[in-house]
């Protein structure tokens, strides 16, 4: 417990270019870029696989990557090619990692719309585009921003490994700890990085309140509690 006060209590900790805004503040752009580049490439793809039914081997070798591949391996291959001259090496592997949570969940939410939802919306006139625009992505949503915030969880504690190659960010208080053996400084990075996790999970347990709509929440609670009831019949 002395070693958090001793780190939060240090004003040098709140000021200059090693400082905690700093950091969290490298940590966040990492983090933001990295799920913004994730969501950009995985959710029209997981549209466009969930309408139309085509391209199923993409969700499942993309599942199963996501299972297989060491993040820090990659992190580390991406550095010995590309060096450290820019936040590249550590921003790719970050994508490889966030796509597959996205991807996913965006498929299954869309594939699992009931389908006399996406009948009616063809009978009454409605396109393809529309059909998935007006229809499909408001009641996949939850499962749409759940992906998402898996995916910015994994994202915000991985970026801790960007220290490793010298770059900034939360984890840097935690690598420089161990190297010289400050473990204030261990202790208080890796409160940090937690708290920001939390943060993180609550803002998009917040979007997810405002942005889905309260039929398609008690739609799903619905669908979560009718199993349970049937289990205890």
């Amino acid at each position: 417990m002395n070693w958090l006060i001793d780190f939060f209590a240090d004003p040098a900790r709140w000021s200059g270019p090693y400082g905690i805004p700093m950091r969290l503040l490298e940590h966040l752009e990492f983090s933001a870029l990295a799920l913004f580049l994730a969501a950009l490439i995985a959710v029209p793809l997981g549209l466009l696989i969930g309408h139309t039914g085509r391209g199923h081997l993409v969700v499942v070798v993309s599942a199963n990557l996501a299972r297989a591949i060491p993040t820090l391996g990659v992190l580390v291959l991406f550095v010995l090619l590309l060096g450290t001259a820019s936040i590249w090496p550590v921003i790719i592997p970050l994508v490889l990692l966030a796509v597959p949570p996205i991807l996913v969940n965006t498929f299954e939410g869309i594939r699992g719309v009931d389908p006399e939802l996406r009948d009616a919306a063809y009978g009454m006139g409605l396109r393809g585009g529309q059909v998935l625009g007006q229809v499909l992505v408001p009641v996949a949503l939850p499962l749409i921003l759940l992906g998402l915030r898996l995916s910015a969880i994994q994202v915000v504690a991985t970026t801790t490994v960007a220290a490793y190659t010298g770059l900034g960010g939360l984890g840097r208080f935690v690598i420089d700890g161990f190297a010289t053996q400050d473990y204030s400084s261990v202790f208080g990075g890796s409160v940090l990085i937690v708290l920001f996790a939390l943060v993180v999970q609550f803002g998009f347990t917040l979007v997810q309140r405002v942005t889905v709509s309260p039929g398609v929440s008690r739609r799903l609670k619905v669908r979560e509690q009718s199993p349970a009831r049937r289990g205890n019949n």
